[in-house]
């Protein structure tokens, strides 16, 4: 068989200079007879969060030459999240989403490579893959490297979350140095992305619900023998691909994202989702959109009960049967397409046909009937506020409801400080602006802000609201992905201090209780804050659309 893309880089007389490099590595005629296949491992020593990938890359192209393909292997970048975390280097972040699949499509393409498997990890890494398969449309497959294991602090399981919320705790003088040191030590045990169902997880939970993984390959943790197991399988089925022609848009139809949307909700993942289903859909060309996350949270329920919001971590669920027995509590309950296509070849009704979902009050996963909460764990809200959308996880805050009084901060620098002076108060709206995708630039997380306050006591009796984006392991009454953002001009460019904010979960509504003839004033007199930014920020904020649209790079362009 002819392998287009390769034999176009590798065959024939004319391309004997290209052949010259791949012999001075060793490669043999019949090795470059074979389809050419990338490994792609998002990697880097910044984390422990994908440490583990070039190892893993070793399996895959172990299995990719088992499957008759020859491999090559190669690294995308990696930014960890909770080191960047409250820093400005959290800008980088969401940033790097795009730039791995740059980096994917730069790799693929310039070597002619006839396909690849994707190897991810930390956060962005796991959509920024699969928004390169999407792009590429060749054959592809991708395999989450896996989390870590759970701390254990005092006698009971912590993830890094805790960590986060224990400064808060240190400073409101509810824990010491020591005890914040202590638990420091002991949170992050083994390699692997952060353990809760926090961004890392969640998207690694999309994969299989995508059908772009093997089933059952996304809650293994990174230390469990089963990954390479796995990673070789990812790499022989990565074979199995290019023969029979299966390419990424034929698995990733809208109804394959519907069934994204409900595992999102029926698990309670991280709001992160909502923009990577976005930029993974607009890849495919795939229509979806704020509402789709709506009409479908209004009708799944939370059915899994893990960290923010719950008790359990990844491996919790692993040792449950992992996403299969989610997803087929969902497939039983009527809730998913089971004609929805798979990587292996096979629907998604077939690939869970074994699995098995444990019924137990201590369940991670539990019953339609008692569920963890009665609706999805993300809810959409629009309002005078945010005209074009905002995102809150409902799942992970008791309180329903707020009417609050406006702290306005200009950067997240700035509330922080004030959070950390105890100048936070209950009944506050926290709102942080300018930190949207092209104000910030690059939209950070905020999870250092977000765990100070819960940390102080206050996450049920302070607000937050952003253009900003939050991390996985946020709780509390915390709004985000607010649009149109600040620095379009948007109204959360218009409050004051002391304005009322309405915050409601019930109704779906973010308003800013202020007269139009008194916010119409305020508008005239708003000028866009300047910047003086240059290099991959000033690239991203010419090009980054608003967050109700995935905070994408549109840059298409057409004759």
């Amino acid at each position: 068989m002819s392998y287009k893309r390769s034999s176009a880089v590798y065959g024939g007389p004319e391309r004997a200079p290209n052949r010259a490099f791949m012999r001075s590595m060793g490669l043999t005629d019949e090795e470059l007879s074979r389809p050419i296949l990338g490994v792609a491992a998002a990697w880097n020593e910044a984390g422990p969060c994908n440490i583990h990938t070039l190892a893993l890359g070793q399996k895959v192209k172990e299995g990719i030459r088992s499957g008759g393909g020859t491999p090559r292997l190669f690294t995308a970048p990696v930014v960890i999240d909770g080191i960047a975390m409250g820093t400005q280097g959290m800008k980088y972040s969401l940033m790097s989403r795009e730039i791995i699949a740059n980096t994917v499509e730069l790799t693929v393409n310039a070597h002619g490579y006839d396909g690849f498997a994707a190897l991810s990890g930390c956060d962005k890494t796991n959509p920024g893959m699969m928004m390169a398969m999407a792009r590429l449309n060749i054959p592809s497959i991708v395999m989450y490297s896996g989390t870590t294991l759970p701390g254990s602090y005092e006698g009971r399981d912590i993830a890094i979350g805790d960590v986060y919320e224990a400064v808060g705790s240190y400073s409101a003088g509810n824990m010491t140095m020591e005890q914040l040191s202590a638990m420091e030590e002991c949170a992050i045990p083994t390699s692997g992305a952060c353990g809760g169902l926090y961004t890392a997880n969640t998207m690694a939970m999309m994969t299989e619900a995508l059908g772009l993984s093997l089933s059952g390959s996304a809650s293994p943790p990174a230390v469990d023998g089963r990954k390479a197991g796995f990673a070789f399988q990812t790499g022989k089925v990565l074979t199995d691909l290019v023969e029979s022609d299966l390419k990424p848009r034929d698995i990733l139809t809208y109804e394959s994202f519907e069934n994204a949307v409900t595992v999102l909700m029926a698990s309670g993942g991280s709001t992160n989702a909502v923009l990577h289903l976005m930029a993974i859909a607009h890849e495919a060309g795939v229509k979806l959109t704020l509402d789709d996350f709506e009409q479908i949270g209004s009708r799944v329920p939370e059915i899994v009960d893990m960290k923010p919001g719950g008790r359990y971590v990844m491996a919790d669920l692993n040792r449950e049967g992992g996403v299969p027995a989610l997803m087929k509590r969902l497939l039983d309950a009527g809730m998913l397409n089971g004609d929805a296509m798979t990587v292996s070849g096979r629907s998604i009704s077939r690939e869970l046909e074994a699995a098995q979902v444990r019924t137990a009050p201590d369940a991670v996963v539990k019953s339609m009937t008692e569920p963890f909460a009665p609706r999805g764990g993300i809810k959409v809200l629009r309002g005078t506020l945010a005209p074009d959308g905002a995102v809150l996880k409902v799942s992970a805050s008791a309180t329903r409801k707020m009417r609050g009084t406006a702290k306005v901060f200009e950067s997240e620098e700035e509330a922080f400080s004030e959070i950390m002076s105890r100048e936070v108060n209950p009944g506050d709206v926290v709102v942080i602006r300018y930190e949207g995708p092209r104000g910030g630039p690059g939209m950070r997380e905020m999870l250092s802000v977000t765990a100070a306050i819960v940390g102080q006591g206050l996450g049920e009796s302070v607000g937050l609201v952003t253009d900003g984006r939050f991390s996985g392991a946020t709780r509390g009454l915390m709004v985000g992905h607010v649009a149109p953002e600040a620095f379009e001009g948007g109204p959360i460019a218009l409050v004051e201090d002391g304005d009322g904010i309405v915050i409601d979960a019930e109704t779906g509504r973010l308003d800013l209780e202020v007269e139009a003839e008194e916010l119409s004033g305020r508008r005239e007199a708003w000028k866009r804050p300047r910047r003086d930014i240059g290099g991959l920020m000033a690239q991203y904020a010419a090009l980054v659309t608003s967050a109700a649209d995935g905070a994408v790079m549109s840059s298409r362009i057409r004759e």
